[in-house]
């Protein structure tokens, strides 16, 4: 168990930060990039994204999950995989190109078609790419790709600067896109050994994908319906208020791609390492909850709370009306890391069939929130994923009552803390939208305030990952 949470403890550090140099690299380049060009152009490509982050789901989730959840891999596995997927990667670029006057008469705009055209060529070098990240995380060497993720992400941003600078509008961000993916591989390739060889096993490519193939169903899906609210926003308002919800969406996913992403990354192979044992994956997931939420609650309440004022310093006042929907959709990304890690745990364990019995149940509550909400109007489309995102959450915690044995008792104790802390601590910094200060001043005050009240909070509340997160950061300044 301490080897599991000190392998943990260690790829979360790398993993969190190689996750904090590219993201923030990403962020300052799409605030760049927000000031230089329109929301409409930023709503464009989102709507050409919503097919292809779909298309990439075949190419990556099943078969990555595959060889990382199987307990011996070898040569074979990967090359066996490798050219399923870039097969199949090859196919569906094939597929979306021949559709791409489809999708455009979708959206009404035959503009859309080069753009697809160009940017679906992500699919099968994110099928190589899927494969390299697998070895990453199968050999926990996440301390390898911290600086070459790092580089990537700012190669392709100064890209897109340059060519927005240049008036080249959405194509600054069709270029910066797919060169981001194209980077990385490229950098991968030098950084770690594994190479493709040209052998193929018909017999290990089966029992790999008898796991693989659910998991990628399952992802499909959540993948599908989380990118159809985009589908539809696109497809009965425009690309304006697209752009206005994605951007709202940025800044949450920011910090979940961080923290959440982050765990995620590190979770899913060390748990995978005790899959017979049910004792530890309840333990490691149990830590790997509390300190999620420890993290995300906090900041996703001072986001929603100081919402108005980041928007105004980094993105200007034309991006205002992203406001309302940074703000649901920070709640909305707060539940979806109780959902994470319950599914982490599930996948760990080999239960690829109960993660896609999970889907099939949850899609049609979905479904039922998004039909709902579209016919009011936009904002009420983010309002409905906040609910749908907590009942997912009471959905995805079931499982492993008999799973791991972790129940909603226990899950609820292991959060709760954290959350009420959260919101407590945002109520009372809250009044400070009323004193008439300038957004910076807003922004420090709330800072300042919020950090000190929840880490005084904790500390008498004797909470344990503020705890852990000392003891670890001194061990790590004593080997420094």
């Amino acid at each position: 168990m301490k080897k599991a949470k000190n392998g943990f403890f260690s790829g979360f550090f790398w993993k969190f930060n190689e996750q904090i140099m590219s993201q923030l690299v990403s962020f300052i380049v799409s605030i760049v990039l927000a000031r230089i060009l329109a929301p409409e152009e930023y709503g464009v490509v989102a709507l050409v994204n919503v097919f292809i982050v779909i298309m990439e789901v075949f190419v990556t989730t099943g078969f990555s999950s595959a060889l990382i959840q199987k307990r011996d891999t070898t040569r074979l596995d990967f090359s066996t995989l490798f050219f399923c997927s870039f097969i199949l990667s090859i196919l569906l670029y094939i597929i979306i190109f021949l559709c791409s006057g489809l999708i455009a008469n979708f959206y009404h705009n035959k503009d859309l078609i080069p753009i697809i055209k160009i940017l679906s060529l992500r699919l099968p070098i994110s099928a190589f790419n899927s494969i390299q990240l697998a070895y990453v995380s199968r050999h926990m060497i996440f301390r390898k790709i911290f600086v070459s993720t790092t580089i990537a992400t700012f190669l392709s941003g100064v890209l897109g600067i340059c060519l927005a600078y240049l008036g080249w509008g959405v194509w600054s961000l069709v270029y910066q896109g797919l060169t981001s993916v194209i980077f990385q591989t490229i950098v991968l390739f030098i950084e770690i050994p594994w190479r493709p060889h040209l052998e193929f096993s018909i017999k290990e490519a089966k029992g790999l994908m008898n796991y693989g193939w659910k998991v990628l169903v399952a992802n499909l899906l959540g993948t599908f319906f989380l990118q159809l609210r985009s589908l539809i926003i696109g497809r009965f308002y425009n690309a304006t208020d697209l752009a206005y919800y994605n951007r709202g969406s940025r800044f949450p996913e920011l910090i979940s791609n961080n923290v959440d992403g982050t765990i995620s990354s590190v979770l899913f192979p060390v748990l995978s390492k005790y899959s017979d044992d049910m004792n530890v994956l309840k333990k490691m997931t149990r830590q790997s909850l509390r300190m999620s939420s420890f993290i995300i609650f906090p900041l996703m309440f001072g986001l929603a709370i100081a919402a108005k004022p980041i928007t105004i310093i980094l993105l200007t006042d034309k991006w205002l009306p992203s406001v309302p929907f940074m703000q649901f959709l920070c709640i909305a990304f707060s539940f979806s890391t109780i959902s994470n890690a319950n599914m982490q745990a599930l996948k760990a364990s080999g239960r690829s069939d109960v993660l896609l019995e999970l889907e099939i149940l949850k899609k049609p509550i979905y479904l039922i929130f998004i039909l709902c909400s579209i016919r009011v109007n936009v904002l009420t489309v983010a309002v409905s994923m906040a609910l749908n995102n907590f009942v997912e959450m009471l959905i995805d915690i079931f499982p492993n009552k008999w799973v791991i044995k972790y129940s909603y008792k226990e899950q609820f104790e292991d959060i709760g803390p954290a959350l009420l802390l959260a919101i407590g601590i945002s109520l009372v910094i809250y009044p400070v939208r009323f004193m008439n200060l300038s957004p910076i001043l807003e922004i420090v005050l709330d800072i300042l305030m919020g950090g000190s009240l929840y880490i005084s909070g904790a500390y008498l509340l004797n909470m344990q990952p503020l705890f852990f997160l000392i003891n670890y950061l001194k061990s790590l300044f004593k080997v420094i």
